[in-house]
């Protein structure tokens, strides 16, 4: 088994264009044809400058921890990515931000044929004689797909409790009596001279 872990730095402040960056999208080729048949694995660190690199920048931060398992046959190889920390984003109640834990997987089987073809989101056909295949794009949709679309801090829920007891708890107004043996005398005169 062969373990290659790959430390991405880069300032998280760097925005890149996708079309600009070949080399930096590079770090995520796996060279298979150099591996010999049988299982290998990956890890990569995903941090915000990495969604840069894909001009993606609806997470404030990104802290991702990503496993790839492949597994070597002579006429396939099998990748299972697995995802797992957190992004930071902001809370759909609040607009606060806080740190959301997102774990994410996904399979992919990788063949070889006449053309590429990347029609089927689990099968992927690659040219005879192609011996590299880039995974920032499985990357990148795992982690996006692992996000909720709804993102809610767990201490929101706590928070929009508290506002409704303060809501319950505050002077209500009262209303104006329909009786007139409730209203003060003086102003009656009152309205009398607004009415003039």
């Amino acid at each position: 088994m062969c373990n290659k872990k790959i430390p991405i730095f880069a300032p998280s402040n760097c925005i890149v264009k996708m079309k600009d960056n070949k080399r930096e999208f590079r770090a995520y080729d796996i060279h298979f044809a150099g591996l010999k048949d049988g299982k290998h694995l990956f890890e990569y660190h995903i941090d915000n400058h990495f969604f840069n690199l894909f001009d993606y920048h609806e997470f404030n931060d990104v802290n991702q921890e990503v496993t790839i398992h492949l597994d070597k046959k002579s006429t396939l190889l099998e990748l299972n990515f697995f995802s797992k920390g957190t992004v930071n984003v902001n809370c759909d109640i609040t607009d606060e931000p806080f740190d959301l834990p997102t774990e994410g997987q996904l399979h992919l089987v990788i063949k070889f044929g006449e053309s590429y073809n990347d029609d089927n989101e689990e099968l992927l056909i690659l040219p005879q004689g192609e011996h590299t295949v880039n995974i920032a794009q499985y990357i990148y949709e795992m982690i996006i797909l692992s996000v909720p679309a709804k993102r809610v801090n767990p201490n929101a829920r706590d928070f929009s409790k508290a506002l409704e007891t303060l809501e319950s708890l505050s002077p209500k107004e009262t209303e104006i009596a329909a009786d007139d043996s409730q209203i003060d005398p003086r102003w009656d005169e009152l309205r009398k001279l607004l009415n003039k």
